[in-house]
């Protein structure tokens, strides 16, 4: 209709997580939806991105690409309308998040232990609590698929004696 250009606001991209085959025949969702998106739109910009096996989106987007921190909102969210808060991730692949909110306003932060023994067999060990009891626990993740392990999470740290988790 005559723009030109146009671009794509994404407060989440999807099939960023599938960035290696696992599975003989499976597609590289990250790439191909990349090169879908790259031929329909001439920009892009999205909220922390699933950089697990890319160092950027450069690497798989062909248009102009910038991403937005959703740390900052988060951290300014948490020490708004939590008392006492504690930034908590379910496991080491969220500490990059946890770690970034946490640090913008100075606040203390663990990192669950998860162990992976196939698609449906996880298990999760809180770390060392001492001292947080009088905190509020504040879950932080990248994605939330199913809800197990947020939920297993929330269950572990209520048991050590943790308020409800937000």
């Amino acid at each position: 209709l005559g723009a030109a250009a146009v671009g794509l606001v994404a407060s989440y991209l999807p099939y960023m997580r599938q960035d290696i085959r696992f599975h003989p025949g499976e597609a590289l969702t990250s790439a191909s939806f990349a090169r879908w998106i790259s031929a329909h739109f001439d920009w892009l910009v999205t909220v922390d991105p699933h950089l697990h096996r890319y160092d950027s989106l450069d690497e798989i987007y062909s248009i102009p690409s910038t991403v937005v921190p959703a740390a900052p909102a988060l951290a300014d969210w948490i020490v708004a309308n939590v008392d006492r808060p504690v930034v908590i991730g379910p496991d080491a692949e969220s500490a990059q998040w946890v770690e970034a909110v946490a640090a913008r306003r100075n606040l203390p932060w663990q990192v669950m232990r998860k162990e992976r023994f196939g698609d449906h067999d996880v298990r999760i060990a809180a770390p060392d609590l001492t001292g947080l009891g009088a905190h509020t626990p504040v879950l932080v993740d990248d994605i939330v698929s199913s809800g197990a392990t947020l939920a297993r999470a929330a269950e572990l740290l209520t048991e050590a004696g943790l308020a409800n988790p937000l």
